[in-house]
């Protein structure tokens, strides 16, 4: 497994009340990746939820644009130990995702192009905890962060932002994604240091 990264420009700052336990501030926004950056076009994108009992709901790119968008601000933190703090996105509400969806199930998987996967629990999504986000600073969001939609879920360590995300997939029951399947934690709190098994 080939894992590339770029762009560690970090700072301790212990004094900041906002940094979890044994993260770093850093200023620029780190990328880091397993394997190569998939190149998807908007036309091309599609996001599904499909639900413990197998039905699936679809958007296209431009049924998923024609969705409320929300402004995001938010501090984001990664597993080796970066943060940014202050970050800017607009995306559409995981909640909004989920108005006319039938589900009891206790979990996703979250699905990327490029074949990683994520679990996270609905606790984690739900009630304006996460979102589906196509830009950036202003900007739109560029492939080797996502773009051109990604996953957030802020409160969690990063890798369970998905890249590149097209899809959850509901679960009664929990299981471990791509990078739990290799050590990490299941969960992923940064304020209790839930970083490996």
């Amino acid at each position: 497994m080939a894992v590339f990264s770029r762009g560690f420009g970090a700072r301790r700052r212990e004094s900041d009340e906002r940094l979890p336990p044994g993260q770093y501030l850093t200023e620029d926004f780190p990328v880091l990746s397993a394997g190569p950056t998939p190149r998807v076009e908007p036309a091309e994108w599609r996001f599904t939820i499909r639900n413990e009992n197998g039905d699936a709901t679809s958007w296209t790119w431009d049924e998923f644009m024609a969705l409320p968008i929300e402004e995001i601000t938010t501090d984001i933190h990664c597993v080796t130990r970066w943060s940014k703090l202050g970050t800017h996105w607009r995306g559409v509400s995981i909640d909004t995702l989920f108005e006319g969806v039938e589900t009891d199930a206790g979990y996703a998987m979250a699905h990327s192009y490029g074949g990683y996967t994520t679990n996270v629990p609905m606790e984690d999504l739900l009630d304006g905890k996460s979102w589906v986000v196509f830009e950036f600073e202003g900007e739109p969001l560029d492939p080797e962060h996502g773009g051109p939609a990604r996953l957030i879920v802020p409160h969690l360590y990063f890798w369970k932002s998905a890249k590149w995300v097209r899809g959850l997939t509901l679960m009664d029951e929990d299981a471990p994604g791509f990078w739990e399947q290799n050590g990490y934690n299941m969960h992923g709190d940064p304020w209790t240091e839930e970083r490996y098994w």
